[in-house]
């Protein structure tokens, strides 16, 4: 299977010392375009704005 599902958290508001939002998505693990952890732009609903997650172990 070449889609993993992976766990996104907020970078913003576990800094912050706020409630962190989480997101399940998938990723190609054997992509050469994203060898690191992945990085997308979420909404956080505990921040009402739309925030960096990385992705989690």
């Amino acid at each position: 299977m070449a889609q993993d599902i992976i766990t996104i958290e907020c970078t913003e508001a576990k800094a912050e010392g706020k409630p962190t939002s989480r997101y399940m998505t998938t990723r190609n693990k054997k992509s050469p375009n994203t060898p690191n952890r992945l990085e997308k732009k979420k909404y956080n609903p505990f921040l009402k704005r739309h925030t960096l997650h990385r992705e989690i172990k």
